[in-house]
C-alpha cells in the first residue's frame, strides 16, 4: 500500500492535494474557518472517493497548525465509510451501519483497521464498537475532533462519529499507545466518590475535596491546576496499564475531567517522563514488529501538544516518529486506541 501526504498552512485545498491521483482513501484535517468550504471541494474535485474529515490540526514531520492536511490512501486497500449520527444519546442506533461495512471488507487476521472522528461522546461509542472489534479482530484509532463537526464524503455531520474501515491487501496493521507519564508514586490510592458520570464530575478523593487534594498532592494554588494537568495529570490503573485522566477544569471544591470516573474508582498521581525518550522505545517497539513500513496515521492529544511545544521538542518529536516511514496524523482533543477513549495520549496505526 501507499500514503499520499500533502499540506497548505493557507487552507488551499487544490495546493495540499497536488500530485494525488486515484486515490481510494482521503482523509482531511481542516481549519476551522476553511472547513466546511473544503469538504465541499474535496467532493467535487475527487466525486465518489471515500473521505473523512474533522477539523483540526495535522502534521506530519512537521506540525500544521493552520490550514489543511491530506493524507490519502492511493492503492493496495480496500476501503468502507460511513457516520455513526446521533452519538451523544443513541450511540449504538446506527451500529449495523459499520457491521455491515466491516463484513463487506471481509477483514483477515491482523490487516484490517479503523480511523474514526468524533465530535462527541468518545467513550460511548468505544463500548459501542468493542463488540465488533473483539469478534473481527480489528485495530482503531481515532479522535475527538475540534468545532463538534466531522464530515464523510462532502456531507459534514455534528453529534456524529465517522470512520473509516481499511483493509491492507499488502500485509499486517496494528495499533500502538503512547503514554509519556507514570505512576509518581506507585503506592498511592486515591478513591473517588461523590462523583457524577454525566458532568465527568469528581468531587471526593479518600473522602476529602478533589481540588485540595489535588493541589496538596502537587503543592501548587488553584489557580495552577490547569497547567499542572500538563505535567501531572490522574491516572486510572488497569491492570499493569495506565489510562490517564485529564484534569478539564475546577468546579466548586471538586474537579471535572475528561473522561468519566466512578465512585471506588482507584485513581493515583502521575508525573511525566522524557518524552523523546519514550518516542525512543515507541519507534523500537513498532520496528521490532514491522520489517518494512508502508503508512503511518496517527493522533496526538491537545495537551501533549501544548508540553512539547513548550518543551521545543514537538517537530523533534514528530520527526523521531517519522523516520519509521510515511507519516501524518492530527492534535486530538480525546485519543481512541481500540476499545479505549484515553487522554494525553498518542495511539496510531501503522500499516505494512
Amino acid at each position: 500500500m501507499k500514503m499520499f501526504n500533502g499540506k497548505n498552512p493557507g487552507g488551499n485545498l487544490e495546493a495540499a492535494v497536488r500530485g494525488l491521483s486515484n486515490p481510494k482513501l482521503i482523509i482531511m484535517m481542516s481549519d476551522a474557518k476553511s472547513f466546511e468550504n473544503n469538504v465541499n471541494k474535496l467532493e467535487a474535485m475527487y466525486p465518489g472517493v471515500p473521505s473523512i474529515s474533522c477539523i483540526a490540526m495535522g502534521y506530519d514531520r512537521n506540525i500544521c497548525e493552520s490550514g489543511v492536511i491530506i493524507a490519502a490512501f492511493t492503492e493496495g486497500v480496500r476501503v468502507a465509510v460511513n457516520v455513526l449520527e446521533k452519538v451523544s444519546t443513541m450511540p449504538a442506533r446506527y451500529i449495523d451501519r459499520l457491521k455491515k461495512d466491516v463484513e463487506t471488507i471481509k477483514p483477515g487476521k491482523d490487516n484490517t483497521a479503523i480511523i474514526d472522528f468524533c465530535s462527541a461522546n468518545d467513550a460511548a461509542v468505544m463500548t459501542t464498537l468493542s463488540a465488533l472489534i473483539s469478534r473481527y479482530n480489528l485495530q482503531v484509532m481515532g479522535a475527538t475532533g475540534d468545532g463538534g463537526k466531522v464530515a464523510v464524503c462532502g456531507k459534514v455531520y455534528t453529534d456524529a462519529m465517522v470512520y473509516a474501515v481499511i483493509k491492507n491487501e499488502g500485509g499486517k496493521v496494528k495499533s500502538y499507545k503512547e503514554n509519556i507519564y507514570v505512576p509518581k508514586d506507585s503506592t498511592m490510592q486515591l478513591i473517588a466518590s461523590r462523583t457524577d458520570k454525566a458532568k465527568y464530575y469528581l468531587g471526593e478523593l479518600n473522602g476529602r475535596p478533589a481540588k485540595q487534594v489535588y493541589m496538596e498532592l502537587t503543592k501548587v494554588s488553584e489557580r495552577d491546576i490547569m497547567t499542572q494537568t500538563f505535567k501531572n495529570p490522574f491516572g486510572k490503573m488497569i491492570g499493569d496499564d495506565v489510562c490517564i485522566v485529564s484534569i478539564k477544569g475546577v468546579s466548586g471544591n471538586g474537579l471535572t475531567l475528561y473522561r468519566q470516573i466512578n465512585d471506588s474508582d482507584i485513581l493515583t498521581l502521575l508525573e511525566m517522563r522524557d518524552p523523546l525518550e519514550v518516542a525512543e522505545s515507541t519507534v523500537s517497539n513498532i520496528r521490532h514488529d514491522f520489517h518494512r513500513i508502508s503508512a503511518i496515521f496517527s493522533v496526538n492529544c491537545v495537551f501533549r501538544y501544548l508540553v512539547l511545544k513548550e518543551r521545543g521538542e514537538l517537530n523533534p518529536y514528530l520527526d523521531k516518529i517519522g523516520q519509521l516511514g510515511p507519516s501524518c496524523g492530527l492534535i486530538g482533543f480525546g485519543e481512541h486506541y481500540n476499545t479505549q477513549f484515553v487522554n494525553q495520549t498518542m495511539t496510531c496505526v501503522v500499516f505494512e
